[in-house]
């Protein structure tokens, strides 16, 4: 339980959340929309991964991160609650419209 809570106790890993609502996203995909180092979006990313909100998944040259699907009792429940609010928050409302136009090929340097 403590690992849920505090996976929801910072705002940016609720904004990344909401993202991830729209689609499965990629680290650079994240820090772009957050403008926030990567090295935190990591960090964030970990932390929900801990608490059983998302998982990672490697394809290709990216690593995407999505919301767990059939997920515990508990995490299922505070996602249907999270799934409800949607436009009282203005950043939010943002960061998923920058969401589904955001792109990896054009932000994330290819070596």
């Amino acid at each position: 339980m403590e690992k849920i809570f505090k996976a929801l106790g910072d705002r940016n890993r609720i904004r990344i959340l909401k993202m991830l609502e729209v689609k499965p996203m990629c680290v650079c995909e994240i820090t772009h929309i957050l403008g926030i180092a990567q090295s935190s979006v990591s960090r964030h990313l970990a932390i929900l991964r801990d608490a059983g909100f998302i998982n990672d998944k490697k394809e290709g040259l990216w690593v995407n991160y999505s919301l767990v699907v059939g997920t515990d009792d508990i995490v299922a429940t505070i996602m249907t609650g999270l799934r409800r609010w949607e436009n009282e928050d203005h950043r939010i409302v943002k960061d998923r419209e920058e969401a589904y136009v955001v792109s990896r090929a054009e932000i994330c340097a290819v070596a």
